[in-house]
């Protein structure tokens, strides 16, 4: 592990991750309206009905995450440092319970506005959030909490 990690600053992700989600969603919006893409799928009442069910399952993921974080008094602001390493509850389901909350109501938004863009673009955005958020985490959680961290980390899946 490198040595250069200051844990004052907690993992130093210093652009807020659901406003990279934000941004992903809006580029895609954005590009729908220079190169659109036939849409007609997203008027089905499947697809309604599964965005619904989708932002259940998200909130299912976002609050206890939350919750479970203003319980133990630890921050979500990830320029400062963790003051407890999370485990427990929707924690041992998967190591960024919040992260999967996000990427659901994203789908779930998806499902409602109907933008293929939203889709194409959706890997991009996973593929941003772990290697610029999650990874950062991880090596500050590891420099932070050690073994303890580590084998957390074996056991629990980085998304699902």
């Amino acid at each position: 592990m490198s040595n250069n990690i200051n844990l004052s600053k907690g993992p130093g992700v210093y652009i807020p991750p659901p406003l990279l989600y934000v941004l992903i969603f809006i580029a895609a919006i954005f590009i729908q309206k220079q190169i659109p893409i036939a849409d007609e799928i997203f008027n089905t009442t499947l697809i309604k009905i599964t965005g619904g069910v989708f932002l259940i399952i998200a909130l299912f993921f976002l609050v206890r995450s939350l919750r479970q974080f203003f319980i133990t008094k630890n921050t979500v602001i990830l320029i400062k440092p963790a003051t407890s390493l999370q485990t427990t509850g929707i924690y041992a389901i998967t190591c960024n319970p919040m992260y999967v909350g996000l990427a659901i109501v994203y789908l779930g938004i998806t499902c409602f506005i109907g933008n293929w863009w939203n889709i194409i673009l959706f890997p991009i955005l996973l593929l941003i959030v772990q290697e610029y958020v999650i990874k950062r985490e991880e090596k500050y959680l590891e420099a932070e909490f050690g073994k303890q961290y580590l084998e957390y980390k074996n056991k629990v899946r980085r998304w699902l």
